[in-house]
């Protein structure tokens, strides 16, 4: 069993930062990806970014350039730092992790950019 604690959603303003953070528990096997996807109401859900063990980085096209993906093993943390926020950016961040058997997924985190 994989356990998430995500941190860092908020409500912001457009334009505005917020800082995402993972931490993952339990049984883990190296190696690992971990990452961030968004849920919207009646949406898809969306690749955000991801970061492998390796450190190959992947991110959804309607946040590259904006958005940071970090990772941090002894900590089994991962971290997204999130600029330029626009209002289309609100949804429910969901932490991810990914080993050999398969993919674990966490509650999520509110993000809401709005004036």
């Amino acid at each position: 069993q994989v356990l998430f604690v995500e941190s860092g959603g908020d409500l912001v303003q457009p334009g505005g930062s917020l800082r995402l953070s993972c931490a993952a528990s339990g049984s883990i096997f190296s190696p690992y990806t971990m990452g961030w996807y968004r849920q919207v109401p009646g949406k898809q859900r969306e690749l955000v970014a991801r970061i492998t063990s390796g450190g190959t980085i992947y991110y959804g096209d309607s946040v590259k350039g904006r958005f940071t993906i970090s990772r941090d093993d002894a900590k089994k943390m991962v971290y997204l730092q999130m600029n330029s926020l626009k209002p289309e950016d609100t949804a429910v961040y969901l932490c991810e992790l990914t080993d050999y058997r398969g993919d674990y997924w966490g509650q999520g985190t509110q993000v809401t950019v709005s004036s």
